[in-house]
């Protein structure tokens, strides 16, 4: 792939994540553009260009809910552009702002994803009824955590995992959440705790489960030209990757996710990466669900198949270990606003990289991987940062 510029990260904002905000969706992508903006001191005139990450309409009840969300968002009167490829929106959206400015096409990008869940009612798993295929998936009458459950016995099932090395994510996250500012499920948990929690699905635990939220996180995006008069310590998005596999997640063994290994090779290529375990610094990758940690860690070629439940029970993932993952709290502990989660994560790396992360600072980071995951079993992306 032929790049005709390196593409910086000099400012980043994002605004609490809980369960009920009072702000509107609008609202909120103006408080985490400021954010953003004022991070990187620069006036919303300077942005040549906006890209907008948001999930599936039925949460703010809104048709068409991004152009509800342009003025917000800073993008009236500027290309405005709204990639949507599910719970992996939010990695996919500073990959998009790449585009536009490692293109040439702009100088400037403001990245923005949002997300205001409440408003579904009694839970935002109801938006979720009509995307199953109509004539396979749902006559069965699946709900999101049931299929998740799946997925998560299957890897449990392929590798002999025991349940209580997976429960040992939660714990590690909402811990390290309790250093966040915006942190919406932050607590100091046990295993046992999680193994005593309700029963969902099994073996989903209602601890396993990161919570539903409100929120929105912004970046600002610069060439190197321009970003050079403004900061002296950019962070660079130095890979970039996405994959998107079949639509069926019935057709496929769901004991290893392909579909990230395939964005993270493309990211890492990208990146001159060809070690990740030892050329990574930290790693955010996407965690609604606890496996789904250890699932990504080892799609991200960050683990070996079936063995990210060893290394977090050995304390290698710990904050203060040789390989930090999700070292902000991830969606079990900072909450789950789908987009504006996975770009908490490229916000987190950021602060890390700048060593701005305060009490969640890991010690000389100098590369860090966020990846997200969309849709059933489906979309991978992925993005390598570096100081």
């Amino acid at each position: 792939m032929t790049i005709k510029r390196r593409v910086a990260v000099i400012g980043a904002g994002i605004t609490l994540f809980r369960r009920r905000l009072k702000e509107t969706g609008k609202e909120l992508s103006y408080h985490a553009s400021k954010m953003a903006l004022d991070s990187a001191e620069m006036n919303l005139s300077e942005i040549e260009s906006v890209v907008m990450g948001t999930a599936p309409d039925a949460f703010d009840g809104i048709h068409m809910k991004s152009e509800n969300l342009l003025d917000g968002a800073g993008g009236t009167g500027r290309p405005y552009m709204r990639p949507f490829v599910g719970g992996g929106t939010g990695v996919f959206a500073p990959i998009a702002g790449w585009w536009h400015v490692a293109s040439g096409l702009y100088d400037t990008c403001l990245v923005v994803a949002e997300e205001k869940m409440s408003p579904v009612q009694p839970h935002p798993q109801t938006a979720f009824r009509t995307i199953w295929d109509p004539i396979i998936t749902r006559p069965l009458q699946p709900n999101l955590v049931w299929i998740f459950a799946l997925e998560m016995n299957r890897y449990m099932t392929k590798h002999n995992i025991p349940k209580e090395h997976i429960a040992e994510v939660a714990v590690k996250n909402k811990s390290n959440a309790l250093d966040h500012p915006s942190a919406q499920l932050a607590a100091k948990i046990t295993v046992e705790d999680v193994m005593n929690s309700e029963t969902m699905v099994w073996p989903v635990q209602r601890l396993d489960i990161s919570p539903p939220s409100d929120g929105a996180a912004a970046l600002v995006l610069a060439s190197e030209e321009v970003a050079k008069k403004y900061t002296d310590s950019p962070v660079w998005i130095d890979g970039v990757g996405w994959s998107l596999d079949s639509s069926y997640w019935t057709n496929r063994d769901l004991y290893y996710p392909q579909y990230v290994e395939e964005a993270a090779k493309m990211a890492y290529k990208m990146a001159k990466i060809d070690d990740p375990p030892n050329q990574v610094s930290f790693a955010e990758p996407y965690d609604p669900f606890t496996y789904k940690e250890l699932h990504h860690m080892e799609g991200l070629l960050l683990a070996k198949k079936g063995e990210a439940p060893k290394l977090t029970h050995e304390g290698v993932t710990q904050r203060d270990g040789k390989l930090p993952i999700c070292p902000s709290g991830g969606l079990l502990g900072v909450g789950n606003p789908i987009a504006a989660a996975g770009l908490m994560k490229c916000c987190e790396a950021f602060w890390q990289l700048r060593n701005e992360a305060g009490k969640r600072q890991v010690d000389g980071a100098e590369t860090g991987v966020c990846q997200a995951w969309g849709d059933l079993m489906q979309v991978g992306t992925v993005t390598v940062f570096r100081r």
